[in-house]
């Protein structure tokens, strides 16, 4: 008996330690990959992003859980089906991030799409996201698709199985090579009580004058889920020709969004059309809104997204797409992507980029969900972050370092003493010579 308690005081002690060493070697991956010298980072997929392979048809469907990440890829001209099971309580999102691989030849209508539908095939909602007068180079693409629930509508509001189908539309002369995908589903709740139905009217609509301040320093991330954060300022990085950064800013309701972006002057002579794409994305990953087309002769270039409403869950029941999807409070998410012909006309070298970011408003209450609002709101955790320049993925290492210290033991210690354990195991597995034993799923 004091052997069998024994064992099972070790047992848990290297169940305990190896849950620890488990999750120090998740921070050590978090990173992201490694890439060839002189070539821009490749897009940075969640860590915990689950493989997935789309159906055909709505019958093979699999379905997508709600808060998970899921990977896959699409051909052109190619469709992916995905199921989900919603209750009729709750509005749900759906968002494909489409990443064309390095070097990828596309075109000015090359696009993602996607489509949120009921039983009976009618869509609840579609939107899609292109190339178009940014630039026809290869960058990754964002658009989603929701179901949202409406008093007084009698479309998609029942409960049960729906589908969401992504589908990719390519020129002839595009690239035949598959895009992957990053695919999430969230949940938004519902209301206590049916608030406001239209959108507001009028807002500000003039740019603020330039945020004052030191201008800081402040690397990007390579995709949504590594996306640094920004408070308002002016701050400055390098970006490589090809290359696509991402930030997120903490936006929350009765606040309104300013931002712009200046690349800066270079030696030489040329000219390239569509050099710099700046997108602004909600936290849903919904495409808000982008700059218009800049175009690059050497000097330094300034390109600004156009004022939008303040958040507002009114919005989503206005006309204008861009204004629809300042829906909810949360992180809005800035993808800026220079030309890789940047490079070819002026070198291929970092060039200077100034983002300003300016988040007026006094923070209003929110309207009042029936449960939990999760990402669709602001904390002061969020702010903090945005101060900090943290990413998602930032959080994460912080919190499982924070479990490691709570342990009293350094990741030499978790390694060291996993051997330790797993020997001590062995060894009095070898002296009982039964199953008992034995060390499971060595």
């Amino acid at each position: 008996m004091n052997g069998q308690r024994s064992r099972g005081r070790v047992a848990s002690a290297a169940t305990s330690v190896m849950c620890v060493a488990a999750a120090v070697s998740a921070v050590a991956a978090l990173p992201g990959q490694a890439w060839a010298a002189g070539e821009p980072a490749p897009y940075a997929f969640a860590p915990d992003a689950r493989q997935i392979t789309g159906a055909a048809t709505t019958s093979e469907a699999k379905t997508l859980d709600t808060g998970a990440v899921y990977r896959d890829a699409i051909k052109p001209g190619g469709k992916r089906v995905y199921r989900l099971d919603l209750t009729k309580n709750t509005s749900d999102y759906v968002s494909a991030v489409a990443v064309p691989g390095p070097g990828t030849k596309v075109a000015f209508g090359d696009k993602i799409e996607v489509s949120f539908q009921n039983r009976e095939g009618t869509d609840c909602s579609s939107n899609y996201s292109n190339f178009g007068t940014q630039g026809e180079f290869a960058r990754p693409l964002a658009a989603y698709a929701y179901r949202v629930v409406k008093e007084g509508s009698s479309t998609c509001q029942e409960s049960g199985p729906y589908y969401v189908v992504i589908e990719r539309t390519s020129e002839k002369t595009s690239s035949a090579t598959p895009w992957e995908l990053e695919i999430r589903h969230v949940t938004e709740p519902g209301l206590k009580e049916t608030g406001p139905t239209e959108a507001p009217s009028q807002w500000p609509s003039a740019s603020p004058e330039p945020v004052a301040g030191a201008v800081r320093e402040r690397a990007g991330g390579n995709g949504f889920t590594d996306a640094k954060g920004l408070e308002s300022g002016e701050w400055t990085t390098k970006i490589e020709p090809g290359a696509s950064l991402f930030y997120r800013v903490p936006v929350d309701w009765g606040q309104q969004l300013f931002a712009s972006a200046d690349l800066g002057s270079s030696d030489g002579d040329g000219f390239v059309g569509g050099a710099l794409g700046v997108s602004l994305y909600n936290p849903a990953l919904g495409y808000v809104d982008g700059s218009s087309s800049v175009s690059y002769d050497g000097k330094q270039k300034t390109t600004a997204l156009d004022p939008l409403p303040p958040v507002a869950y009114e919005n989503r029941f206005g006309y204008s797409s861009g204004d629809q999807d300042m829906r909810f409070a949360g992180w809005y998410y800035l993808r800026i992507s220079l030309n890789p012909e940047v490079g070819r006309t002026f070198g291929q070298k970092p060039y200077g980029l100034t983002l300003r970011v300016d988040v007026k408003g006094t923070p209003k209450t929110g309207p009042g969900y029936d449960g939990p609002a999760g990402l669709f709101s602001v904390t002061d955790d969020d702010r903090d972050a945005a101060s900090a320049g943290q990413a998602p993925t930032d959080a994460a290492r912080s919190d499982t370092m924070a479990l490691v210290a709570a342990g009293g033991i350094g990741t030499g210690t978790v390694l060291v003493l996993g051997l330790g354990v797993w020997t001590l195991l062995a060894r009095r597995g070898g002296a009982g010579g039964g199953r008992d034993g034995a060390v499971q799923g060595a």
